[in-house]
């Protein structure tokens, strides 16, 4: 079985029996979408919500949210899921800091969590859990044989969803 090791704004698939893990999820959100019947498990870790804060005319997709998510489900298509078969889960959009300002600006993790929401929404892929918020960084991992989702945080309890 292999670990396959997903960095800050990049995204992998794995087939039974491996499994795709990332690190140090704190207002990055970490998005698991997994096909049961055909053993198919993917995760991108989403740095930003959306495309338009990308700086410059080229960028990559797998940073934001609105483009990250749809790359990640166009590479398990091509590794053999079925669309109506998909499901998600999400852990991180942690509030690692403390800001005086309460603008939209500083609320990335939570902004993280809704874009990444109403991505799985509009793309027809339903949200069966989630582990997110907090002030507390993750490390998640997503198992290809079974589809559960492990959430690791320093000073937790291990969570499987």
């Amino acid at each position: 079985m292999a670990k396959i090791k997903v960095g800050i704004a990049e995204l992998a698939v794995a087939r039974f029996p491996d499994s795709v893990t990332t690190l140090g999820l704190g207002s990055c959100v970490g998005v698991a979408i997994y096909d049961e019947t055909k053993r198919i498990a993917g995760l991108v870790h989403i740095m930003l919500p959306a495309m338009d804060l990308a700086k410059g005319a080229e960028f990559n997709r797998a940073k934001f949210a609105d483009s990250g998510i749809p790359q990640l489900l166009e590479m398990m298509l091509r590794a053999g899921a079925l669309g109506r078969r998909l499901t998600a889960k999400i852990a991180g959009g942690a509030q690692m800091f403390t800001f005086s300002d309460k603008t939209d600006s500083v609320r990335i993790g939570s902004r993280n969590v809704e874009a990444c929401r109403r991505t799985l929404q509009n793309l027809g892929i339903p949200l069966l859990a989630e582990d997110t918020g907090g002030s507390f960084g993750r490390t998640v991992e997503i198992f290809s044989e079974t589809g559960l989702y492990e959430i690791r945080a320093v000073g937790k309890d291990k969570r499987i969803i």
